[in-house]
């Protein structure tokens, strides 16, 4: 490649000209004058024109599995229904032509965006369709309605009880469940059917296309749903070519016995696909932390004895508190040096909470779209005590802590720049500042998506920066974030993504 604005973000090397690779590594990265001594009968040239060359980008948080789901079911998002009763009309639609009893699942909605501004229940989704199940999905994830029909057919009922941590939402007078679903996605994925074959493989091709024209060449799934059953499924899609980007699995804690085991078996190199860690989700959903601390604790520490990475799901302070509580337990009960234990999203965070996480060495994987897709929900719901702490990015860098940027995706879309630009901006997808003294660089903000989820996965010797010897991941901008109008980061456009080498995606 060469006449590119190349940021390599490797120290030293600043930016460059060309970058010249051999195979799936990076040969040199220089001036254009260097092209001649590189170039031989067989060399492709790639003329980018001054376009911004930068490494891939590396979405440390995302659930590939939902992602492709999310393609091929029906999509309810705030852009596409206003109220229930556009949910109720879409997936009339949808049930058309469908054979009773087959199950319908959508996600995406959000009760803040419905005229409503409440969940829909198993009484409105059954003015939709009462012969077909249908599941519901919150665009958090973490809630669901069921109808009638999928309530009888997963087996809850007036006297189920609720899971531990979970809640079953029930009428008050009755105390009969209104199809609303608390934390209880682990469960459902054990009791509702996967999509067909046809239909799963459909959706992983088009999430698989997706990442690639958003320039993501590397992902962390981050399900505590994942397990050999889902590795096998990896391991498929990679050896196909229908998944393309580089693949680390986080394990649910369930899998993590087989991975003790050692039955997780592959090649890290021609697979491209790795375990990096084990996620526990820790909630507060019944108003009370689950896993309880003494069992998170032990939890944790066992992770960190059989030098596994630890990713705490972990939202508001008392969530943060134990997460970093259970992990200063492991460190007291077996020493580890660069351990590069996680957060995920460490949504509400005060600076003492910041000091406590830097003295332990403990990373954050957050997500800045999120102020971008939901930063007018948050400023007109979340309490002020809240609301000042909100995403501190810029608080946690400046405490010391290594901050990764990740997607949710599905729960916002995979695209890395608009995340980018809200680190940067602080603004909503309205132009509403959420913190405006929490924005970081717009360096610092493409080292979030690059060079940092390299290291988070203890793979900065590899990738995440441009220099000789690293992996040749990269992709070519439209546009320089570092250079242009805060406001036009979003709307940068992703022209080519390359993967070892590679040219796996190009806009036409």
């Amino acid at each position: 490649m060469v006449n590119g604005n190349i940021i390599t973000l490797e120290a030293g090397l600043g930016r460059a000209e060309l970058v010249a690779v051999r195979e799936d590594r990076i040969l040199h990265v220089g001036g254009r004058e260097d092209l001649d001594n590189l170039k031989d009968r067989n060399t492709r040239i790639i003329d980018c024109h001054g376009k911004t060359v930068l490494p891939g980008f590396n979405d440390a948080h995302c659930h590939f599995f939902a992602f492709a789901e999310s393609l091929i079911g029906c999509s309810f998002m705030p852009q596409e229904v206003h109220s229930i009763s556009d949910i109720q009309k879409k997936i009339q639609r949808f049930s058309k032509g469908l054979p009773p009893g087959t199950w319908i699942k959508a996600r995406a909605y959000d009760g803040f965006y419905l005229s409503e501004k409440r969940h829909p229940t198993r009484w409105d989704l059954d003015r939709a369709t009462s012969i077909h199940p249908v599941k519901l999905t919150h665009s958090s994830g973490n809630a669901h309605v069921l109808n009638s029909l999928a309530m009888v057919t997963v087996g809850i009922s007036n006297e189920t009880p609720e899971p531990p941590g979970a809640i079953i939402e029930r009428e008050l007078s009755t105390g009969e469940p209104n199809g609303i679903l608390y934390g209880m996605g682990p469960y459902l994925s054990k009791v509702v059917p996967s999509f067909n074959t046809l239909d799963y493989n459909t959706g992983v091709k088009e999430a698989g296309k997706k990442l690639l024209c958003f320039g993501v060449t590397s992902i962390q799934d981050a399900s505590s749903q994942n397990d050999m059953n889902r590795w096998k499924l990896l391991k498929h899609w990679k050896n196909t070519g229908d998944l393309k980007c580089k693949v680390k699995m986080m394990l649910g804690y369930e899998a993590f016995e087989s991975y003790q085991k050692r039955d997780f078996s592959h090649n890290r190199k021609r697979d491209q696909l790795d375990i990096r860690g084990v996620k526990i989700i820790l909630n507060e959903t019944t108003g009370r932390l689950y896993p309880a601390q003494s069992e998170l604790n032990e939890m944790v520490l066992r992770i960190h004895k059989a030098g596994l990475q630890v990713a705490i799901h972990a939202i508001e302070e008392p969530a943060i508190e134990a997460a970093c509580t259970a992990i200063a337990y492991a460190l007291e009960g077996f020493s580890r040096k660069d351990h590069r234990h996680r957060i995920e999203h460490c949504s509400v965070c005060p600076p003492r909470l910041s000091k406590r996480l830097a003295s332990l060495d403990i990373m954050v994987c957050t997500q800045p779209s999120f102020i971008y897709y939901s930063g007018d929900r948050y400023l007109r719901t979340v309490p002020d005590s809240k609301l000042r702490h909100i995403y501190p990015i810029a608080s946690l860098m400046k405490s010391g802590i290594l901050v990764i940027g990740g997607s949710d995706c599905p729960v916002v879309p995979p695209n890395p720049l608009p995340g980018i630009y809200a680190a940067v901006s602080r603004k909503s997808k309205t132009e509403e500042e959420i913190l405006p003294k929490e924005g970081i660089s717009p360096l610092e903000a493409l080292r979030m998506y690059t060079e940092y989820g390299a290291r988070a996965n203890f793979e900065e010797r590899i990738k995440g920066t441009l220099a000789p010897g690293k992996q040749a991941d990269l992709v070519v901008l439209s546009a320089d974030p570092t250079s242009i109008p805060t406001e036009e980061i979003k709307d940068i456009q992703i022209e080519m993504t390359i993967i070892d080498g590679e040219v796996v995606w190009e806009d036409s």
